[in-house]
């Protein structure tokens, strides 16, 4: 039986693109890899290092490519640009990284591309909506990595908190991949059970508070790690394999990633996270979920914050 081809092309050879092949290539999911970035020596020796290990995980193609492979691809993956200097916002990468992107996205309207395109370059908010602009794709096709990383560390820090098993913790954070980002409460659960009533019946801490440190320790855990040791990348690698899996398997997984939105949650034109139906068309559906009133509040002073960055770089 012939096997469904499943290509990658991954633009970027840093540390995030890079680990998030290593990844991908434990996972099974992809049949080809395609690696892009204007350091072709390093693409070179990424490959190599790569190929190295092909004989300990399923079969799969992995290559140094170029433009023409988004031609046949199911998935591309825009890892390329600028990382996050400490103490840098992510917001204070966007100058550095639209013209990184910008072109990018002239070399792929040469392509016939038929692929969903996922950004993960930081402010990956606001180069979503800059790619959507560029390319004029709809914008089901180009969706950003967003929150889903942030979701992860939610439900980590969560799980850790309440000593139960992170996949059994539900919750999102909603809004900008960034100091805006927003903690959706009222939408957290574990076990079906809605986490304000679960940690009043544990009765162990004064929730309150104890939701304020972890929502601080979620937002601000980027700067930490790369105070720690320069960036982030395993996390964000598995978050994107993650992503692909939705997308490859057509798994229409629930995701909060970044999207255009037109008129959801009151919003038009601007790209922010929130729960979204994710498979091989990109974003399926997106889902209006009932927030609370502070939740709406940040959720619209997130955009506000996103829609003024954007203004200044299109």
């Amino acid at each position: 039986m012939k096997v469904k081809q499943r290509k990658v092309v991954v633009i970027g050879a840093g540390a995030v693109g890079t680990t998030y092949i290593y990844a991908l290539l434990n996972s099974g999911l992809a049949t080809e890899i395609a690696l892009i970035d204007i350091d072709r020596s390093r693409v070179e020796g990424e490959v190599m290092d790569l190929s190295h290990g092909l004989p300990f995980i399923p079969p799969i193609k992995i290559h140094a490519g170029s433009y023409s492979d988004c031609a046949d691809a199911n998935l591309v993956v825009i890892t390329a640009g600028g990382k996050q200097a400490p103490g840098q916002s992510r917001i204070e990468l966007v100058k550095k990284n639209t013209q990184i992107v910008k072109s990018i996205c002239y070399e792929l309207k040469n392509q016939n591309c038929k692929a969903i395109l996922v950004m993960v370059t930081n402010p990956v908010d606001l180069l979503t909506q800059l790619t959507i602009q560029e390319l004029k794709w709809s914008r089901k096709r180009i969706i950003g990595s967003g929150t889903v990383l942030d979701s992860a560390r939610f439900k980590y820090m969560l799980s850790q908190h309440c000593n139960v098993d992170a996949r059994n913790v539900h919750a999102y954070i909603l809004g900008e991949h960034g100091d805006s980002e927003v903690p959706a409460w009222s939408m957290t659960h574990i076990a079906g059970v809605p986490i304000r009533d679960y940690c009043q019946k544990c009765n162990i801490c004064d929730y309150k508070i104890c939701h304020k440190n972890i929502a601080d320790n979620v937002r601000e855990s980027a700067y930490h790690i790369i105070d720690y040791k320069g960036s982030t990348y395993y996390g964000i690698g598995l978050s994107l394999v993650r992503i692909s899996e939705a997308i490859l398997r057509n798994e229409n997984s629930i995701l909060t990633v970044s999207t255009l939105l037109k008129g959801e949650y009151g919003l038009n034109d601007v790209c922010l996270s929130i729960p979204c139906i994710i498979g091989e068309n990109g974003v399926q559906k997106i889902i209006e979920a009932p927030l609370d009133q502070n939740e709406t509040a940040g959720l619209k002073e997130s955009a506000q914050t996103l829609i003024k960055a954007f203004q200044s770089i299109s």
